[in-house]
C-alpha cells in the first residue's frame, strides 16, 4: 500500500525554510492583509494616505528594533483615534474658532504625540513595578472586549466599501474561504492573497477599475508632510484615548505570543514594545500621521 503524502500542519516557526521564492510571496500577501485597514483611517479622517504608509514602514522597523526583532507585528494605522478626530473636527472656539475640518487636524495629532508619550509612563510603570503585578489588572477579559470593541468600529465602512459592488465583494470573500478551506499546500496559506488578485482579474476584465487617478499622479513626489500643532483642547481629547489603545497593544502581543507559542509580555517585554509603540505613535503624529498600533494579523 502507498503512503499518502500529506502537508505538515504545524506552524511555521522559521519563513527561511520555505525558500526565497515563498518568502516573497507570504510577504506580499502579509503587505496587503496590512495595507487596508492602514490606508482607511487616513481616507476617514482626511490625513494623507502617503505620510501614513510612510510613517507605518518607519515605525514598524523603530517597532523592532525596541523589541530586538523578537516580536513578529506590524505597526499601521489606529482606529481608537477615530472618535478623537471627530470631536476635534467640531471644535469651534478659540483657535479653532475660524479653522476648516482640515486645518483643524493638526491639533489632533499634536493630541496623539502627547497620547504616544503615555505609552513612555506606561512602560516605565511596567518596567519598575513588574511585568506579574501590572497583569493582573489587565487579564485577557479586560483586554479581549476593547479589541472586539475597537474591531467592531470598521463594520460600518465595510458594508459600506462592500455595497459599491455586492457581487464582486461577495466573490472575493468566497475566494478567500475556498483557498483557506480546501486549499492545497502553498495556496492553502495564501488565502487573502488570492482573495486580492483573483477578484482584482475580475474586475479588470469586466471594466470596473478606473486607471485615471494613476495616470493624474505624478511619478516621484514628496508626501505633504504637515507638522503638528498643540492645544490644551485638542489634547485633553487625544491623550486619554490612549488608555484604550494600550490595552489593545497588551492584547495583540498577548495574543501574537499565544499564537507563536512564545510569551513577549516578559522577552523582549512589555515595557519594551510599549516603547516601540508609543515613540512610533509620537513621530507619526509629529509628522502629519494617525496613531500607529500593533496588527496581530
Amino acid at each position: 500500500m502507498s503512503k499518502q503524502t500529506t502537508v505538515p500542519s504545524e506552524p511555521i516557526r522559521d519563513a527561511r525554510k520555505l525558500g526565497v521564492g515563498k518568502m516573497l510571496v507570504l510577504g506580499i500577501q502579509h503587505m496587503f492583509a496590512m495595507f487596508g485597514a492602514t490606508i482607511l483611517v487616513p481616507i476617514i479622517t482626511g490625513l494623507s494616505v502617503q505620510v501614513t504608509l510612510i510613517c507605518a514602514g518607519l515605525g514598524t522597523l523603530f517597532f523592532h528594533l525596541c523589541t530586538k526583532f523578537k516580536v513578529p507585528a506590524f505597526l499601521g494605522s489606529s482606529f481608537a483615534f477615530l472618535g478623537g478626530f471627530a470631536a476635534v473636527k467640531m471644535l469651534d472656539t478659540g483657535v479653532y474658532a475660524n479653522l476648516t475640518e482640515a486645518e483643524k487636524l493638526p491639533y489632533a495629532c499634536g493630541g496623539i504625540v502627547v497620547a504616544g508619550l503615555l505609552y513612555l509612563v506606561m512602560a516605565a510603570v511596567v518596567r519598575f513595578v513588574g511585568i506579574k503585578r501590572v497583569m493582573r489588572f489587565l487579564p485577557p477579559v479586560v483586554t479581549g472586549p476593547i479589541i472586539i470593541l475597537i474591531g467592531l468600529i470598521l463594520a460600518p465602512s465595510a458594508v459600506t466599501n462592500a455595497s459599491e459592488n455586492w457581487w464582486l465583494a461577495t466573490f472575493s470573500v468566497a475566494v478567500i474561504v475556498i483557498c483557506n478551506m480546501w486549499g492545497k499546500g502553498m495556496l492553502k496559506i495564501i488565502p487573502i492573497l488570492m482573495g486580492v488578485l483573483v477578484p482584482y482579474v475580475v474586475a479588470l476584465c469586466c471594466g470596473l477599475v478606473d486607471f485615471s487617478g494613476v495616470a493624474q499622479a505624478d511619478i516621484v513626489g514628496l508626501p505633504p508632510f504637515q507638522m503638528a500643532k498643540f492645544d490644551l483642547s485638542a489634547i485633553l481629547i487625544m491623550a486619554p484615548i490612549a488608555i484604550a489603545s494600550m490595552m489593545e497593544h497588551i492584547g495583540d502581543i498577548s495574543a501574537i505570543g499565544a499564537t507563536c507559542g512564545e510569551n513577549y509580555i516578559e522577552d523582549p517585554g512589555l515595557h519594551r514594545s510599549l516603547i516601540g509603540d508609543g515613540l512610533a505613535t509620537s513621530l507619526a503624529a509629529l509628522f502629519g500621521g494617525p496613531a500607529n498600533t500593533t496588527y496581530g494579523e
